[in-house]
């Protein structure tokens, strides 16, 4: 298994135990499920109920989560188009130079700043639909996943930034 690390925070984000599909070559999208936990931790993924099914079967005691947020222990957060865009503009350097100190070549971090542009711009188009994820170190420098729905309105997915991270195999 693979586990994917933030390079700033050094939190873990995701894993290759989800389908990451890569797009446009900075990005990797993970779909994602609502689970039910009870406060002691239990989880149970057997069900597959409409979110209002879920929401009135839940007993005493249980939440419906998101796997990805919760496996990960991400933190939600918020932000408006005016602050996420600032918080952009410095991750992205921030990437640049990890990606420059890492000795990665010239067009290989020209790629990721264009790219990162085209996705950053997609992204604040439709800011209003994302909700914002952080590391369970809650470092404010560090990584911020995006959480969608598909196209159903009904499936959950995650979006991270692929070069803000680093594989380390378990």
């Amino acid at each position: 298994m693979i586990i994917f690390k933030d390079i700033i925070s050094g939190d873990e984000m995701i894993s290759d135990v989800y389908d990451l599909k890569e797009v446009d070559g900075v990005l990797y999208e993970a779909d994602c499920a609502m689970i039910t936990v009870s406060k002691g931790g239990d989880v149970d993924i057997g069900a597959n109920a409409s979110a209002e099914e879920a929401a009135e079967e839940l007993e005493d005691g249980q939440e419906s989560v998101n796997n990805v947020v919760f496996s990960f222990r991400l933190n939600p957060t918020s932000f408006d188009k005016k602050s996420y865009l600032t918080y952009l503009k410095g991750y992205m350097k921030a990437i640049k130079k990890k990606m420059q100190d890492d000795g990665k070549t010239e067009e290989e971090v020209t790629a990721f700043e264009k790219g990162a542009a085209a996705a950053a711009k997609k992204i604040v188009a439709n800011f209003k639909n994302y909700d914002f994820y952080i590391g369970e170190s809650m470092d404010l420098e560090g990584m911020v996943a995006l959480m969608n729905y598909r196209e159903d309105g009904v499936t959950p997915y995650m979006i991270f930034w692929k070069h803000g991270l680093k594989e380390e195999k378990v």
